[in-house]
């Protein structure tokens, strides 16, 4: 029972002077405040699937009308932009095995006449395939290019579109995210990774700090119970970390632009139930590191893990079912689900309460495992 008594008195000057300790120091401020802007904004650019100005190596054997026209539409995309034109086939193979361009389009002899007879005209694309994500994303644009062109040339397809033979009028709309911009869902990702780190640092600092300047002795001899020892401890923590979510929720909505079609109370309450996450694998890393440097190891042996078991940078249904199951124990899955509802969906609370859920009894479950180990013995 004493590791549950709270005296109220005690409670708030701890708090106060942890929160005063990290507060006057200067490399602290930086690292809390100004780090996730940083971070966020480097994400939300360099972090992103999006094919921009690809460069294409083009060899053009036919050399008519409709050939240039090809070219051009290719590169007016915006997607892609003509790099380099070949002379001979060789020239593809070298221009991909350098890096100097990504995609390569080789336009046969006879192209213009088989398309213009309505026969299948014949186009070949080769790709980088060592930076496969931009590369199959490039297929799926120069092919929709290509096929599109070829729609429009056709005289088979011109003459179903004036009625005289059936067709298909296919039409797709993207949801939540229309232009299908991939920073759009990379950008609610990036904050639940820098809400969990900002939650391991603060937290597992502070208390590694305490052992290396010999003052976590001192606490251990004064008045004060575990249990005022933890939540002193953690409290400032919380309101750091509820500060830095209003800082990088302004960057992403007023610099990013990404929509907030949630509430900011929904937010707020799934990132409070995830700070507590946060804050108890945070103190539980504390328990097992006598110094900054294996604090900051063990820290990162789980950050970088739950990053990318989160959902974050792949899909959870793409992971083997291992890995699929180990994602149920990781926090940092459900604040990014979480997260993106709230952002992209406007989810309310009777969507989102097996994941807000979830973080309350992993974050509770974690705190108290995690106090157990942190019990104040006597000198």
């Amino acid at each position: 029972m004493r590791l549950l008594r709270l005296d109220t008195g005690r409670l708030i000057e701890l708090a106060r002077k942890e929160l005063t300790q990290t507060l006057r120091d200067p490399r602290a401020l930086r690292v809390i405040f100004m780090a996730p802007i940083i971070q966020l904004i480097v994400f939300g650019y360099a972090v992103t699937t999006d094919v921009k100005n690809t460069s294409v190596i083009l060899f053009d054997r036919d050399h008519t009308t409709l050939s240039r026209e090809l070219a051009q539409t290719l590169g007016a995309s915006g997607y892609f932009r003509i790099a380099e034109t070949a002379q001979r086939a060789g020239d593809l193979a070298d221009a991909l095995d350098h890096g100097r361009a990504i995609l390569a389009l080789e336009i046969p002899r006879g192209f213009q006449s088989d398309l213009a007879s309505g026969q299948p005209a014949s186009v070949q694309l080769l790709l980088d395939g060592t930076t496969s994500n931009t590369a199959t994303v490039a297929q799926a644009y120069a092919s929709q290019i290509v096929l599109r062109f070829g729609q429009q040339h056709s005289p088979l397809v011109r003459t179903m579109a004036e009625g005289k033979a059936p067709g298909v009028d296919l039409r797709v709309r993207a949801w939540y995210n229309p232009n299908l911009e991939s920073r759009v869902y990379n950008v609610p990702g990036v904050v639940g990774n820098l809400m969990m780190l900002m939650s391991l640092l603060l937290t597992t600092l502070a208390v590694v700090r305490e052992r290396e300047l010999g003052t976590l002795e001192q606490l251990m001899v004064s008045p004060l119970t575990p249990a005022e020892m933890i939540v002193g401890k953690t409290l400032p923590v919380v309101g750091i970390a509820m500060v830095d979510l209003c800082l990088i929720t302004a960057v992403a909505t007023l610099w990013f632009h990404i929509p907030l079609r949630g509430t900011l109370a929904l937010l707020f309450l799934a990132s409070l139930a995830y700070v507590v996450c946060g804050l108890g694998i945070g103190l539980l890393i504390s328990t097992v590191s006598d110094t900054t440097q294996e604090a900051f190891m063990t820290m990162f042996m789980f950050f970088l893990p739950a990053m990318i078991l989160s959902g974050f940078f792949f899909p959870v249904e793409n992971m083997p079912v291992a890995f699929q199951y180990l994602t149920l124990i990781n926090p940092v899955r459900y604040y990014v689900e979480a997260v993106r509802a709230i952002f992209l969906k406007g989810a309310g609370i009777d969507v989102l309460w097996p994941q807000i859920g979830a973080l309350a009894v992993m974050g509770g479950g974690i705190l108290w495992f995690a106090s157990t180990r942190f019990r104040k013995t006597s000198v």
